[in-house]
């Protein structure tokens, strides 16, 4: 097991920081499709990555061999202002981008364990491993939906997990989430934690520092490779 192992990339600017950020990952893609055909990519939601979004969007990749889900998601559909699938809809499956194909996690159903249920059997059929997995990260340390207050913490967290997306409920996550498993998300060729701010910085600084465990820190620990962190203020 890796001790927080990363490597850090800092830029002057947030725009910068998205322009480098989505030249890689368009690298890493164009790489995986010319060996295995195909390039299956993880997104975060929330507002940071826009900008990322758009950068990406317009590099002329084969985006007809490109498959995009989702790190996590809330349980509200793509209607919704709050919905993760509605921000890569509208911000990334854009331009050249838009030939890429899109599965969403979330799906019409009783509730979110169901949802999940689905989610293990729709999601099985896609080529794992990912090949890049774009991660963010909260001010209390969360990434994906592994929130600190989250039941079942342990759970979320185990590497070993045979499931791809777990059900997740959390008091400060607002509604109920559907997020990728720790183990799916450290299998993944590539893995980049895109953070903006003083207040991110501060808190990735206190996650890799000895102290309680956050769950950002358990995905730096169980990765096999070094995760590629870009940062802008």
């Amino acid at each position: 097991m890796n001790s927080a192992a990363y490597s850090w990339n800092g830029f002057a600017g947030r725009q910068e920081l998205a322009a480098a950020l989505a030249d890689h990952v368009a690298g890493r893609l164009t790489k995986a499709i010319a060996e295995r055909g195909t390039g299956l990519l993880a997104v975060s939601g929330g507002t940071t990555p826009a900008k990322f979004f758009a950068a990406l969007s317009v590099i002329p990749i084969a985006w007809d061999k490109v498959i995009v889900t989702l790190v996590d998601e809330r349980f509200v559909p793509a209607s919704s202002p709050r919905s993760n699938a509605g921000l890569v809809a509208a911000n990334l499956l854009q331009n050249a981008a838009k030939a890429a194909r899109f599965v969403p996690l979330y799906h019409e159903a009783v509730g979110i364990e169901d949802a999940a249920a689905s989610d293990n059997a729709a999601l099985q059929s896609l080529p794992w491993p990912l090949d890049v997995v774009v991660l963010g990260m909260g001010p209390d340390g969360h990434t994906a939906s592994f929130f600190p207050d989250a039941d079942d913490l342990a759970k979320l967290l185990d590497p070993s997990s045979d499931r791809i997306v777990l059900p997740v409920h959390a008091a400060s996550a607002v509604e109920p989430r559907l997020t990728l498993s720790l183990a799916r998300i450290v299998d993944a060729g590539f893995i980049a934690l895109h953070i903006e701010g003083e207040d991110k910085r501060t808190a990735f600084d206190s996650a890799v520092a000895p102290g309680p465990r956050k769950p950002i820190r358990a995905v730096l620990d169980a990765a096999p490779k070094p995760v590629e962190v870009f940062w802008a203020p």
